[in-house]
């Protein structure tokens, strides 16, 4: 799996992913390909980061996807824009990447496979499988690695004076514990959208 993590504070958002790839039992990590859980999508507003969490299989599907869809329809900038963009984007996945959305019979919802986290100048957002979207204050994670960066993210971010501090912070402590997640890890900033 992987650790990803996001952060809002002092006037920046954050985000930052370890780079290693499990297959079963074997890890591929950076040393032998460039690995990265986080892309950049291009929007009418601005750029966002996106971060993602489950087979690797997504990571070229979602970041072909959104970045094929016209700019204005994908917006990210709030948490029904978050919701509106990846309620469009589910049928294309199905359509034209093969997307299986079934998990259980006693699913409410055909399922996108997927979790992620998304920093831009707005905040920070996740979107979890049946995209239910949530829009965090000031921490989250995502990946087998989550429990350890959330514990490491809680404990410094009163005392740390950036986003990026926590989030280097957050998956240090995943890679550190977590068996799944290694470094270098990946990490990009943000400044904030500044409100009236």
């Amino acid at each position: 799996m992987t650790t990803v993590v996001v952060v809002k504070k002092a006037g920046q958002v954050a985000m930052a992913a370890d780079t290693l790839v499990t297959f079963g039992d074997t890890r591929l990590g950076h040393r032998f390909e460039s690995n990265t859980k986080i892309f950049k999508v291009d929007t009418d507003a601005g750029p966002s980061y996106v971060g993602m969490a489950g087979t690797v299989a997504h990571f070229p599907v979602l970041r072909k996807a959104m970045n094929a869809m016209p700019h204005e329809t994908l917006r990210l900038g709030s948490k029904d824009e978050v919701f509106d963009t990846f309620t469009k984007l589910h049928p294309y996945l199905k359509e034209n990447f093969f997307l299986q959305t079934k998990e259980e019979d006693t699913d409410p919802y055909e399922s996108s496979q997927f979790s992620v986290v998304i920093a831009n100048e707005t905040g920070i957002y996740g979107l979890y499988s049946y995209r239910e979207v949530f829009e965090f204050k000031e921490f989250w994670g995502i990946g087998s690695g989550r429990s350890f960066a959330l514990g490491a993210m809680h404990a410094i971010y009163a005392k740390a004076r950036t986003a990026r501090e926590i989030a280097e912070a957050g998956v240090v402590a995943g890679c550190e514990f977590d068996r799944n997640s290694a470094g270098p890890a990946d990490v990009f900033t943000i400044k904030m959208k500044e409100t009236k």
